[in-house]
């Protein structure tokens, strides 16, 4: 999944709620509107703000 985050084209210092959107458009209409996939979607965007966070703190930690 780090290689979709990579693809998601976001900035470390983006917030949040930009890479929940950038992910958003990865995902196919369908798969946005399926109720039966809802779980998946959320652990998707977990995954996501799981990464970027990871990413920020690199960042900080660094002082990149």
């Amino acid at each position: 999944m780090h290689g979709t985050y990579l693809r998601l084209g976001v900035t470390v210092w983006d917030s949040d709620r930009t890479v929940i959107r950038a992910a958003r458009r990865k995902l196919t209409r369908s798969a946005r509107r399926d109720p039966a996939k809802r779980e998946a979607r959320k652990q998707f965007y977990r995954e996501m703000l799981e990464h970027h966070a990871n990413a920020q703190r690199l960042v900080a930690e660094f002082r990149l």
